[in-house]
């Protein structure tokens, strides 16, 4: 088994070819982008944390033209704002079928599963995972979502697993140290 040297360790290189090929990025959003936590305040206001690191990874893998979905089972305005301010333009919330809202948005986009990569961390998220090639779970992951995997990040959910994968999907294009910009 090849091996190649990344800012995150040794990686199998035909994982990181699976990453050169990827023209969709579909990550679920709790316990993906946040820790999973949701915190409640008594006057029923819902909040969630984000990791500027991750945003700016999502800004950086769409400036090379790679596309970005987040498809979650819940509804959300928090998330809604938040991907916007990245330029996310497919955010599916609600999604009862993960897979069946991932297939739709293949289809659309005209992008097979070979080239879509998911990241999950419970079990729901196996409906994506079954309509993508790449298969990633956070380190943090449920161990059933984990053995489902052919990659886990080093890093957990809300606290830079997302932007590990888009690193890594930079690293595998040759653009890891060309990308500049924000992290809004």
């Amino acid at each position: 088994m090849a091996q190649e040297t990344t800012i995150y360790g040794s990686i199998d290189r035909a994982i990181l070819e699976q990453f050169a090929g990827i023209k969709l990025l579909a990550c679920d959003v709790d316990g993906v982008f946040s820790d999973g936590r949701i915190y409640l305040g008594n006057q029923g206001e819902e909040l969630k944390a984000f990791h500027t690191r991750d945003g700016y990874g999502i800004k950086a893998i769409q400036s090379i033209g790679i596309q970005v979905a987040v498809v979650t089972g819940r509804r959300s305005n928090i998330v809604e704002g938040r991907m916007q301010s990245l330029g996310v333009q497919h955010i599916e919330q609600g999604c009862e079928d993960k897979s069946e809202a991932l297939r739709h948005l293949q289809e659309k986009l005209s992008i097979s599963p070979v080239e879509t990569a998911s990241v999950g961390d419970d079990m729901p998220d196996l409906g994506m995972f079954a309509s993508s090639e790449l298969r990633i779970a956070v380190a943090d992951a449920h161990p059933l979502v984990q053995a489902q995997a052919n990659y886990l990040t080093q890093m957990r959910g809300g606290f830079g697993a997302v932007r590990e994968i888009c690193d890594l999907i930079l690293h595998a294009n040759n653009k890891l140290y060309d990308i500049y910009g924000s992290s809004t």
